[in-house]
């Protein structure tokens, strides 16, 4: 019981022996209460993630009994995340340093990682060999189909290409305003979620065999085109010039610009009609308009063949008109 002899209070031993185990049990509960508010991160050595930014929710299992706080940590970005296949190192320091950033003191988590992590990115891999078939296959189905005479001859495409984890769709797309014939570059669009991530580029080699007018003998300038002076050969479109001729009839009853040697290819640009009328040569004009038909003579001013439209003196008016050659003997004018 109490007794308060030379001014102190005296207890009972087991009040004392109380007294003692409080003492001695309250800063460890205290401390325990403590410890179980603290959110625990932990960060293993090595982390995969899938998006473009390196999320704290994403690279660490976060826990703890305050939920908006760990709602906070988990939508932190640390970093960029590396581009898809490839991985990025991070330090404590850096993962401190952006809980500082967002106003989040660090000593009130409990943060288990090593020194340093390893953050890798997944992806997507497309190999060569599948982007050739991919391009492939619209060659076939879009430019090749129902012609015989063209064929892939072969198909260039860089290294893999390595995409991020998604919806991953692809557009083949051919040039445009050039002929497909021999090295044709074709463009494929990969998309990602409806976006497009990446462009590469595939060089094609395309055949396509037609045949093709050429000389079987040296022909001098000026000289009328014959069947004897011909040959049809099957060919490469893409070894010979664009305005080849490739039908004999185009030729014929034309002659050359100029002199031409033997296994010559022919072009449109070395073959022209002979002149129908010469410079001085009178003929026919002839106008016609709304069922009316007016004729007069003139006199040609200068040389032309077929089609060719030329200036004609009109005896008549005695000006010079402008009118287009029909045959050797008749002028058309235009309206």
């Amino acid at each position: 019981m109490k007794s308060t002899r030379f001014g102190y209070r005296q207890y009972c031993p087991y009040t004392v022996y109380v007294i003692g185990m409080l003492a001695l049990l309250l800063p460890a509960t205290i401390c325990n209460i403590f410890a179980s508010e603290l959110i625990r991160v932990q960060i293993p050595e090595n982390v995969q993630i899938a998006g473009d930014k390196i999320l704290l929710g994403d690279i660490a299992s976060i826990t703890g009994s305050d939920s908006p706080l760990i709602q906070q940590l988990s939508a932190i970005i640390v970093g960029r995340a590396p581009q898809p296949g490839n991985s990025r190192r991070l330090d404590r320091g850096m993962i401190n340093t952006r809980l500082k950033q967002n106003r989040i003191d660090p000593a009130i988590l409990v943060l288990n990682m090593p020194a340093s992590i390893s953050v890798s990115r997944s992806c997507v891999k497309v190999s060569p060999e599948k982007i050739k078939e991919m391009v492939s296959d619209y060659i076939s189905k879009n430019i090749l189909s129902g012609n015989p005479d063209a064929t892939i001859k072969g198909i260039q495409v860089s290294d893999s290409l390595r995409l991020p984890v998604g919806t991953v769709t692809y557009e083949v797309s051919a040039p445009r305003n050039r002929d497909l014939v021999g090295q044709v570059p074709f463009a494929v669009n990969f998309n990602v979620d409806g976006k497009l991530y990446k462009r590469v580029w595939a060089n094609v080699s395309i055949e396509v065999l037609a045949e093709v007018v050429m000389t079987s003998k040296p022909l001098g300038r000026h000289k009328p085109i014959t069947e004897d002076d011909i040959i049809v050969l099957r060919m490469d479109l893409a070894k010979v010039p664009s305005d080849v001729i490739t039908d004999p009839q185009t030729v014929l009853g034309k002659r050359t610009r100029r002199a031409i040697g033997s296994k010559t290819v022919m072009r449109a640009n070395l073959v022209e009609f002979p002149p129908l009328v010469r410079r001085g040569d009178v003929v026919v004009i002839v106008a016609e308009t709304q069922g009316l038909r007016i004729t007069a003579l003139g006199q040609v001013k200068k040389k032309g063949a077929l089609g060719d439209r030329i200036p004609v003196l009109n005896f008549d008016s005695k000006k010079v008109l402008y009118a287009r050659v029909m045959d050797a003997n008749t002028v058309k004018i235009d309206f």
